[in-house]
C-alpha cells in the first residue's frame, strides 16, 4: 500500500472544515432552502394566491344575489370566526366542481363584504 504525501492529512481536513463552513453559511445566512422548505414554500404562496385570486370572485357572486342587502345586514351581525360559515353556505365562492368552498377564502371573503 503507497503512503500519501504528508500534506494530504492537513489538505482533507481544510476542505472538510470548508465544506462545512459553506453549509453553514449557506443555510444559516444565504439563504439556502432543502427540497421540502422549498415545496412548503411553493404550497403556502399557491394558497395565498388561490385565496387572492378567488375573493373578489366569492364578493362578486355575493352581491349578485337577489338578497344582496338582506344577506349582509345577516353578515355583519355575526361573530367575526363565524362569518365564513354564513359564505359557505350560501355558496359564494364556491367553483364549478369543488365540493366545498375553501374556509380562508370565505373568511377572507366575509372580511371583505364587512368592509363595505
Amino acid at each position: 500500500m503507497k503512503k500519501l504525501p504528508i500534506q494530504t492529512e492537513p489538505a482533507l481536513w481544510g476542505a472538510a472544515a470548508g465544506a462545512i463552513i459553506a453549509i453553514v453559511i449557506g443555510f444559516g445566512f444565504a439563504n439556502w432552502h432543502t427540497a421540502g422548505q422549498a415545496k412548503s414554500m411553493s404550497q403556502e404562496q399557491s394558497a395565498l394566491a388561490t385565496v387572492a385570486a378567488l375573493t373578489p370572485v366569492c364578493v362578486e357572486m355575493f352581491k349578485r344575489d337577489s338578497q344582496y342587502e338582506a344577506n349582509l345586514v345577516e353578515l355583519k351581525k355575526i361573530d367575526e370566526w363565524s362569518r365564513y360559515n354564513f359564505i359557505e353556505k350560501g355558496g359564494w365562492g364556491k367553483m364549478p366542481d369543488a365540493n366545498k368552498l375553501d374556509s380562508e377564502v370565505a373568511s377572507q371573503c366575509a372580511a371583505t363584504l364587512v368592509k363595505t
